[in-house]
């Protein structure tokens, strides 16, 4: 095969796929109806134009028949006046009207027949066209049922473009989460751990000196505590016996007993 023949396969090919989905079988049913219903107009118009010729032969076959009398009148006037020169030429023109009615006749006949044709047609395209259109209405009443029956089924099964699209969007929303959290978690590990420093804490040192820190702290404020304690009962003796002994005498005080 040639390369511009798989070329022209290909794109009949993508073509006819294309024109498969966006075929809808209810609008094809309408177009076609709507063609039938376009030809039965046609044949109905036809009908007419028909009917309208016949009658028209039947206004001039009358009008010939009333002056070929006319003219038999006019014969036998002649002859009675002995015209029998009028009375000829008033029977041939007899004679050609009686043509021309023999003709109209002859033609009449056929647009009758043609009439009668037209119209039997008309009939039986106006029963065709009306199971058409019972038939129409009735697959396309099953065809939306079986539609909205298979969106449902679509639905639920998660199998539909729009459904498949949300589920998607879904997965992607848990997915995600979890590695939103999976990140969180792992932060707060390696903060426990002290592989990671914890930004409020980062002049802070590292865990090994904040612990030191820590118990240094306590100590400390442990051995305040036991000094406190400590220091507290030899304060109270100290002025318990301060308050019980006399104060010793002062030097000016000595001298003054030394002179007396």
């Amino acid at each position: 095969m040639s390369m511009m023949k798989r070329i022209s396969l290909i794109f009949r090919a993508k073509a006819n796929k294309a024109l498969d989905k966006a075929e809808d079988p209810r609008e094809t049913l309408d177009y076609s109806y709507q063609r039938q219903m376009e030809m039965l107009t046609k044949v109905r118009r036809g009908v007419a134009d028909v009917a309208t010729s016949r009658k028209r032969v039947e206004l001039q076959v009358n009008q010939l028949k009333t002056q070929s009398q006319k003219l038999t009148d006019q014969a036998q006037k002649a002859i009675s006046m002995g015209r029998e020169d009028l009375a000829r030429e008033a029977l041939t023109r007899k004679s050609g009207v009686t043509s021309q009615i023999s003709d109209l006749e002859a033609q009449h006949a056929q647009l009758q027949g043609e009439e009668e044709k037209l119209t039997l047609a008309s009939q039986r395209l106006q029963a065709k066209v009306d199971a058409f259109r019972t038939r129409k209405e009735t697959i396309k009443a099953t065809y939306t049922a079986a539609e909205a029956q298979t969106r449902i089924n679509e639905a639920f099964s998660g199998i539909s473009e729009e459904m498949g699209d949300v589920g998607m969007a879904v997965q992607r929303a848990e997915d995600k989460t979890a590695q939103m959290q999976a990140r969180a978690g792992a932060i707060d590990e390696l903060i426990a751990s002290g592989a990671l420093d914890d930004a409020s804490s980062i002049n802070q040192g590292d865990d090994i000196t904040r612990e030191l820190e820590s118990m240094s702290s306590q100590a400390d404020v442990e051995a305040e505590l036991a000094a406190l304690k400590g220091s507290a009962p030899a304060a109270i003796d100290s002025a318990e016996e301060g308050a019980a002994a006399p104060a010793a005498p002062t030097e000016l005080e000595s001298k003054r007993e030394q002179q007396s």
